[in-house]
């Protein structure tokens, strides 16, 4: 029979202090953040807004979204049940709607989607100030938002 060598792993120093730099940078870049009372999306609000619409959005009977535009309600359209290409739009109100009620808000207080002049789309809940930046989510689902931005059709 033969005898099998165990070896033992050991992390040298040098990648056991380096971890533990990297950990406690991350961390004290955490606190400072929170601790300035800089909002998250300071950044955000710091570019010049150049398209904007106050949405409200309601589920109908059978699936399907209506999309409301508060201040043109002749703009306002209606999202499919079942139509793949809405599913991120509908997963991104839904959230946001979620949300609202969790810290109880109304349903009749508009979410306000602006395009931005850096290039970003902003997605802001107008009840709680939770705002998305849907660009994060990559070109595709921030471009079927980028639709409802669209100047109407004659």
């Amino acid at each position: 029979m033969e005898s099998i060598a165990t070896h033992s792993t050991r992390l040298t120093p040098p990648p056991i202090v380096g971890a533990a730099f990297l950990l406690a940078a991350t961390l004290i870049a955490v606190a400072v953040l929170r601790w300035s009372h800089v909002p998250a999306t300071a950044a955000a609000t710091q570019a010049a807004v150049i398209a904007q619409r106050d949405l409200r959005f309601t589920d109908l009977p059978g699936g399907a979204v209506e999309i409301i535009d508060v201040r043109d309600p002749e703009r306002s359209q209606r999202l499919a049940p079942g139509v793949q290409s809405d599913g991120f739009l509908r997963a991104t109100i839904r959230a946001l709607a979620r949300e609202r009620k969790r810290q109880g808000g109304d349903d009749e207080t508009p979410f306000r989607l602006s395009a931005l002049a850096d290039g970003r789309l902003v997605l802001e809940d107008l009840a709680t100030g939770h705002e998305v930046d849907l660009e994060a989510f990559g070109p595709t689902n921030a471009g079927r938002f980028a639709q409802l931005l669209a100047p109407a059709k004659p």
